[in-house]
């Protein structure tokens, strides 16, 4: 899958709103990378290699296509465009792209499924709101 190009271009998408105030990832988990421990800070986060613990940050999070998380993710604003197994936590968005494959619970005042994407889990929000999606709009 390293040769092939990325369905989703998530680093230089300013159509998704999670991702417009991002200007840079302060860490970045390459490609063919592994970690294994506890990411926390205020920086933006992505990952393209495979993760192997939990996080708390107070930034944005994305784990790109081709990415993996095993454990549980807690962050301000979070992108799943690869597979995550665990509970997913957003204090303000979780936006699941169509190549998402996630196993666990999402938690989060705003969730954002694409069409395509797969979600074996519980899902847990506020407040119930409507809202048009401006991307729609010609």
């Amino acid at each position: 899958m390293a040769s092939e190009d990325p369905k989703i271009h998530l680093t230089n998408n300013k159509g998704r709103r999670s991702l417009d105030s991002v200007a840079g990832f302060t860490t970045s988990i390459g490609l063919g990378s592994i970690f294994t421990g506890t990411i926390s800070g205020t920086g933006h986060t992505i990952v393209l290699g495979r993760v192997e613990g939990n996080s708390e940050l107070d930034g944005v999070v994305v784990v790109g296509e081709g990415g993996c998380w095993i454990g549980d993710i807690t962050a301000r604003h979070i992108v799943i465009a690869g597979q995550v197994e665990g509970s997913i936590a957003a204090r303000e968005k979780i936006e699941i792209v169509c190549t998402a494959k996630i196993q666990g619970s999402l938690n989060s005042p705003f969730i954002a499924i694409a069409e395509g994407a797969v979600h074996e889990g519980e899902i847990r929000m506020g407040e119930m709101k409507r809202f048009t999606d401006q991307r729609d709009r010609d």
